[in-house]
């Protein structure tokens, strides 16, 4: 147990997140995801649902400045909709807007993804794709 650390960062994640850089990309993925057919090393987080991990996250970490869209959740397929309100809760605690990729394209950007974080959300279209930046001392 440490000091101002969430418990809901396990040793594994937290090594991660260490160990990732400038650049590197963390998939935060809902329980429907095919995380362990696409690639990266996968974490498995069961039960716990993403808005909880992003608000331990943050203060650990930061999102890259130096692009774009450091934050991207998947676009539904036509037909079918996003939880605005869970839309609005991971806007609200990573302090910006998501860029939006389309189904295929996140998978595609996901095979390169430094690691998989594979949780119990269960809210369709939860995935998320998050750029790590630089901390500054």
């Amino acid at each position: 147990m440490l000091k101002g650390i969430s418990p809901l960062l396990s040793p594994e994640l937290l090594k991660i997140l260490c160990e990732m850089g400038h650049g590197d990309i963390i998939v935060f993925a809902d329980a429907h995801f095919p995380s362990h057919s696409l690639g990266p090393k996968v974490i498995r987080m069961d039960g716990i649902k993403i808005p909880d991990l992003l608000k331990a996250l943050v203060p650990l970490w930061e999102l890259d400045s130096y692009v774009e869209t450091p934050f991207c959740m998947m676009q539904p397929v036509p037909g079918d909709t996003l939880d605005d309100e869970y839309v609005r809760s991971c806007t609200g605690i990573l302090g910006r807007r998501p860029a939006y990729l389309e189904r295929f394209a996140f998978y595609e950007k996901t095979r390169s993804a430094y690691a998989i974080v594979h949780t119990g959300e269960t809210r369709k279209y939860g995935n998320i794709l998050l750029q790590k930046g630089v901390i500054s001392g």
